[in-house]
């Protein structure tokens, strides 16, 4: 069976739908390709910063998010060595663009709410996407069912495991030596912490706790595993054991929380992250094709810019006819999102070597000189207006 499309985008996760809806809201209509058989709903949750509001104002779901999810106040940055507080800020601060908005925004609450705003039939489930061909103007994209899409626009938001971008050209992303265990914890009555963003570093390790909303907290701990350890990895009550060993001197509610925390309620998983020097060599678009989301930056979370600055690659400017007027518009995209993806994966690296170094003269730098400097880094980086929509 061949199809005809005038746009395919590859997965439905944040940048997929995301790219999805913005341009519905331009009344272009989109086919979504989703290799799962349902809405797929990993990590939980994520820091969805002031970038990421304006973002969400711009495809019309901002303020429905926003009921459902409690605003941050600040930071508590503490030593997970010594247990003392090394730094707090408050986001009620004035940026560039206007006052900082920060909330943890529940994963499947965006998926869903990005998803339901789509017209009936927008998103294909079950279709995995093999190859990926050309032929003239069209993009000839192959199924695993046997099904031939031929389109005019295609973009790949197909994640770190990429297909269309490793047509583009680009290389697997690399490991970082890191790893992450996320997880949450549903409360039935009030958790009863305040809304600030936990965060605890110290002897090669970075946790944290936010809360969502009264009843769900959200909580993450990085590190670097011995050979050992990530055999681990594949045991969760082993692996939850381990975890609560190296989270160190937290406060005692906050280890109660990844204690209580169902044995299928957190999931573990290597970083991984673009060489940012590739995206100044490659193709982030080429003849009516790009790349969006974690398929063009992957990085690491240690500024909490991956999903963020995903749906910030979808508030672009999209042609809407002929092909050179289509091509036209993809390269302004790809010129837009170079620099600031560039900027994004370099500091979120820099930045995850300094909080998880060990030794004495880091800890003592970090604690005393660095926190204050990394905490004021995560608003400076939230500090971005991606635009309007806005057709060619």
């Amino acid at each position: 069976m061949q199809l005809v499309e005038d746009v395919v985008i590859v997965g439905a996760g944040i940048s997929g739908l995301t790219t999805s809806l913005g341009l519905h809201r331009l009344g272009i209509r989109s086919l979504v390709l989703e290799s799962f058989d349902r809405l797929r709903i990993t990590g939980f949750a994520f820091t969805t910063w002031t970038n990421a509001w304006r973002a969400l104002d711009a495809i019309g779901i901002g303020d429905y998010l926003r009921h459902q999810h409690e605003t941050l106040l600040g930071i508590d940055v503490s030593s997970r060595i010594s247990g003392l507080q090394t730094f707090e800020m408050s986001f009620k601060a004035k940026g560039k663009y206007g006052d900082h908005e920060v909330r943890c925004v529940k994963r499947k609450l965006l998926l869903e709410a990005l998803a339901s705003e789509l017209p009936s039939g927008t998103i294909r489930f079950s279709s995995k996407v093999v190859s990926i061909e050309e032929s003239g103007y069209f993009k000839v994209v192959h199924l695993a069912d046997g099904t031939i899409l031929k389109a005019k626009v295609l973009v790949g938001c197909d994640g770190v495991n990429s297909v269309v971008a490793k047509w583009l050209g680009f290389k697997p992303p690399v490991f970082t030596g890191r790893s992450a265990i996320r997880g949450r914890a549903n409360f039935k009555s009030s958790h009863g912490f305040d809304p600030i963003f936990m965060q605890y570093f110290g002897n090669g390790v970075r946790s944290g706790a936010i809360p969502c909303d009264d009843k769900y907290v959200y909580w993450f701990l990085t590190w670097s595993p011995s050979s050992q350890e990530k055999d681990l990895q594949e045991n969760p009550a082993q692996l939850k054991q381990y975890m609560l060993t190296k989270i160190g001197k937290v406060p005692d509610e906050v280890r109660a929380v990844m204690e209580n925390t169902p044995l299928d309620a957190f999931i573990s998983s290597p970083l991984r992250y673009r060489h940012p020097w590739e995206l100044l060599w490659g193709n982030i678009s080429k003849g009516g094709v790009c790349v969006a989301g974690d398929a063009l930056h992957p990085m690491t979370p240690d500024i909490g810019q991956g999903g963020c600055a995903a749906l910030e690659d979808d508030e672009g400017e999209y042609g809407k006819e002929e092909y050179k007027r289509i091509e036209m518009g993809l390269n302004k995209y790809a010129s837009e999102r170079i620099w600031r993806s560039f900027d994004l994966i370099s500091t979120s690296y820099v930045v995850g070597f300094i909080q998880e170094t060990d030794g004495k003269i880091m800890t003592f730098l970090r604690d005393k000189f660095l926190s204050p400097f990394l905490a004021r880094l995560l608003l400076k980086k939230a500090d971005y207006d991606c635009g309007k929509l806005r057709s060619s």
